[in-house]
This record gives C-alpha cells, structure tokens and sequence, in this order.
C-alpha cells in the first residue's frame, strides 16, 4: 500500500476540506462523469502552476511583486515577508528593498 503525506501550513483562516481515498473511489462510482471531471480539474490546476510560474521567471522580482500586489492587494501585508519572498522567488531583503522603492 502506497501512502501519501502532505503538508499544508495556512498563513490566513481558510477551510481545508480532505476527501480519503475510498470516498473518491465511492464518488467515481456513484456520479457519472465524475473522473472525466477530476481529471479536467487536476490538468487546470498543473496548467495554471506552470503558467503562474513561467510568467513570474519572465519578470524581474519588482515586476514580480507588482503583479502580485495587483493579483491579491489585500494579502501582501497579511503574510510573512519570508513567505512571500520565497513565493516570488527572491530574498527577504530584496524583496524588503523593493518596497521601500515603490512606496
């Protein structure tokens, strides 16, 4: 038996929602359509990944931290500074250095 293990650390409130294997095997045979669904969903969700992560490769790390103050301007001062540098791919004090300059 394979087991999987994933951690998820939230750094605002959310709801997480787990489904266990069997209750994905249950689901699949009880609605029609549902792994055609599953799968479509699993593709969006890589393809959005990698399109998120090439056009942040495209941008030097202010145009990256621009483009994400504009995509969640709410959460940019909710979170660690050291979350967000490591989600744009920088370092605490460049990106501390980036807002200074833009303010």
């Amino acid at each position: 038996m394979n087991t999987y293990s994933e951690y998820i650390q939230a750094v605002t409130d959310c709801t997480y929602v787990a489904l266990s294997k069997r209750s994905l095997e249950e689901l699949s045979m009880t609605i029609v359509g549902w792994d055609p669904i599953i799968a479509k969903i699993t593709a969006k969700g890589y393809a959005d990944k990698v399109n998120r992560i090439s056009a942040m490769m495209a941008d030097d790390a202010t145009g990256r931290y621009l483009k994400f103050q504009s995509e969640f301007p709410n959460l940019a001062n909710r979170i660690p500074l050291s979350y967000l540098a490591s989600y744009l791919g920088i370092t605490q004090s460049s990106l501390s250095r980036i807002r200074r300059n833009i303010q």
